[in-house]
């Protein structure tokens, strides 16, 4: 079992093995490491009606749609938790391969930049800003209700946006899943940074206009 593989954490661990990541990489540091957005897409195809013949192994489709939305606001509750019970110390660590204070300070400059709940929302489509949003969040003082309303509907729009679309190209599919993989990962990363691209192109317009 690789917990770094998307299909092998779908194939050994199963729906509940989806869950735990996705609560894991919205919740603690050690997140920076998982497969957020792959793991979702590959979760979705593992929900279609030809999942066995793709993957192996059939997740319940009630359960990924409902389920993987609670892990991940769960998740990011606990990051904010975190990051509002132990502050700025949280983050005065040594750099390592996967977290730094470089990712830190690009969070930051993140969180200025959107305000509070664009932040929220756009930074579930961006790998380590996903994670690390959370629990800055909490160091900045982000209100609790004002983070957990914009949690839920960020928690949702990506974990069962993204499942979905993973879930509707399986229901086409046929054949092994792996001839499909670099295309996906391809669709995968475009969709995660298309809300970005989205919002600066519209900053870009919005300076045009006042110049």
């Amino acid at each position: 079992m690789n917990l770094f593989d998307a299909k092998s954490i779908i194939a050994d661990l199963g729906l509940a093995g989806v869950l735990g990541i996705l609560f894991t990489e919205t919740g603690l540091l050690i997140g920076l490491v998982f497969p957020g957005d792959s793991l979702l897409f590959l979760a979705g195809v593992a929900a279609s009606g030809t999942a066995a013949a793709l993957i192996g192994v059939h997740l319940s489709v009630a359960g990924l749609f409902i389920g993987a939305p609670i892990a991940t606001i769960l998740g990011s509750q606990l990051g904010h938790y975190i990051g509002h019970r132990f502050g700025r110390p949280f983050f005065d660590r040594p750099d390592g391969r996967f977290f730094n204070r470089a990712r830190v300070a690009a969070t930051e400059k993140w969180l200025k930049k959107y305000g509070p709940g664009r932040a929220i929302i756009l930074a579930r489509y961006v790998p380590f800003v996903r994670t690390l949003i959370n629990p800055l969040c909490g160091v900045v003082r982000v209100p609790a209700g004002k983070f957990f309303l914009y949690n839920v509907i960020g928690g949702i729009l990506w974990s069962d946006g993204v499942a979905l679309l993973g879930f509707i190209l399986g229901e086409r599919l046929k054949g092994s899943i792996d001839k499909y993989l670099l295309p996906i990962i391809g669709v995968i990363i475009v969709l995660s940074l298309l809300p970005l691209l989205l919002e600066i192109v519209r900053e870009l317009r919005t300076k045009r206009h006042l110049s």
